[in-house]
């Protein structure tokens, strides 16, 4: 009976998760008190970092909370960090904290509007290079003033419905074969289906690369890139041009290089949509227009005049981000008539998790800072001079973002040049270049893999991932081409332009 309890007790730890997973785990927590008792505090640190970044990388395995949670309640016990430096670290990056609990469940009350404007691109343009150039700029462009991870969902929810309303379409076909003893029951069209699959995950990589894209140009279009400002001390028009000599040269490179892949139906691109599935889609959406009654024509009014609160609030700072964000919610609520409790906090469901997660990230900074771990990676950067500098800090942040969470990475690096400021080992110029190549170097090389893009990832464990038939590996050759280029292109800003 014992026996049988204790099975049950390893059954419920992290739920579902692989068996070995489990044991990896648990292996990390026994170890690290060993560690501490032997190699010192320093080496502790670093294996916690290590495990901590295995949990990011696993994402797909168990999600990085609890796990990575774990090990951070650990290094406090074990002396590694104290609560309050924990406490420190989540109060210094309040602004952080308040964009993704407000600002993302601010723009949850303009998914109808957003799902409008990629069905209706969807629905008006036929050329597919266009349609992908589109449904990457638009993905930017709102990117750039929304967040990466809400814009990514809505056209997951759209290319969502995009699929099933193909399958009720062949579900009909069959419930019409079958009623008519005279028509034979034909196949579902696989080739058909298959083209269409691939045209659905096109657009949807097209789309990821276009919110990375435009992530990277404003303080608010990714996490860290907030942080970094709020360290360096730019609003959101100075926080643009500083960083637009790279980001700007990148956002052309990856517009060209989807007109490229698209042209040239180039590692897995160019799928085209059959004309019978798009005819399906027209007719559909059409029959939606034709539906629409004055309650939702008001609230997609109501919507669109919140974006432009919105975008207008952002360019002139008018307060913190995430206050302008809380003020939305506000807003669009009032607006559109979502008084309900249960439907507001909805809004929030996206965002906590990570907000949650992104806790934990401060708790692994405050050992870091603690224990004086990157000192020695620091002192390597800081042997390069000048422009040599400001890429060796846009590769070490790249090569770390492609497997890690990029928030961490621009967490830890941050606070390393801002020391090296305080110490007069650079100097306030060098500094601002710094945190350029750290929001650059986090942002664009991260499309490699799921881990580093938020949004990604988000895509990959997403409902309709398996039914368009979109894997890790089959994700990972899409971005390939965006990677080497746009990695490339922002390398070669980030020192020649920069």
């Amino acid at each position: 009976m014992p026996q049988r309890a204790s099975f049950a007790y390893f059954d419920n730890f992290l739920g579902n998760a692989p068996r070995w997973y489990k044991f990896t785990v648990l292996a990390f927590l026994a170890l690290n008190p060993v560690l501490l008792y032997t190699v010192g505090g320093f080496w502790t640190g670093w294996a916690i970092v290590a495990e901590f970044i295995f949990t990011l990388a696993m994402a797909l395995a168990c999600y990085p909370l609890p796990p990575a949670g774990l090990l951070a309640i650990e290094a406090v016990l074990l002396g590694l960090a104290t609560p309050d430096a924990v406490y420190t670290e989540v109060a210094a990056n309040l602004p952080v904290i308040l964009l993704l609990m407000f600002m993302v469940a601010g723009i949850h009350f303009m998914k109808d509007l957003l799902r409008f404007v990629f069905t209706k691109l969807l629905a008006s343009v036929r050329s597919k290079t266009a349609l992908s150039l589109l449904f990457m700029i638009v993905a930017a462009l709102l990117s750039a003033f929304l967040d990466a991870l809400t814009v990514i969902a809505v056209i997951i929810v759209v290319a969502q419905g995009f699929y099933d309303i193909y399958q009720r379409h062949l579900s009909e076909i069959g419930e019409e074969a079958s009623a008519d003893p005279t028509r034979s029951a034909s196949p579902a069209p696989n080739d058909e289906l298959r083209a269409f699959r691939g045209f659905l995950r096109n657009l949807l990589m097209h789309a990821a690369v276009g919110t990375a894209l435009g992530g990277t140009t404003t303080l608010v279009g990714e996490p860290q890139n907030l942080l970094i400002a709020n360290e360096v001390g730019w609003r959101f028009a100075e926080f643009f041009l500083r960083t637009a000599p790279v980001s700007l040269p990148v956002v052309m490179a990856g517009i060209l290089l989807c007109f490229l892949l698209e042209r040239f139906k180039l590692f897995g691109y160019g799928e085209e949509l059959p004309a019978s599935v798009r005819d399906l889609l027209v007719r559909e959406a059409t029959a939606t227009a034709a539906a629409m009654t004055p309650h939702r024509k008001a609230r997609l009014a109501a919507m669109a005049f919140g974006a432009l609160t919105l975008v207008a609030a952002l360019g002139f700072h008018v307060a913190e981000v995430g206050l302008i964000g809380l003020a939305i919610i506000v807003i669009l609520s009032a607006a559109t008539g979502e008084i309900n409790e249960h439907r507001i906090a909805n809004a929030f469901l996206e965002s906590m998790p990570f907000t949650a997660l992104l806790a934990v990230f401060f708790a692994l900074v405050a050992v870091i800072h603690a224990q004086h771990l990157f000192a020695p990676v620091s002192s390597l950067l800081f042997t390069f001079e000048g422009k040599a500098q400001v890429a060796a800090f846009y590769i070490a942040n790249g090569l770390l973002s492609m497997i890690s969470d990029n928030v961490f990475v621009a967490t830890v690096y941050m606070a390393e040049i801002k020391q090296a400021l305080a110490t007069a080992t650079i100097s306030r110029a060098q500094f601002e270049l710094l945190a350029v190549a750290i929001n650059t170097g986090t942002n664009i090389p991260s499309v490699a893999t799921p881990n580093g893009q938020a949004a990604f990832l988000f895509l990959l464990t997403s409902g309709l991932a398996p039914l368009i038939r979109l894997s890790y590996g089959r994700m990972v050759i899409l971005a390939l081409p965006y990677t080497l280029v746009l990695t490339a292109t922002g390398l070669w800003a980030t020192y020649v332009l920069l």
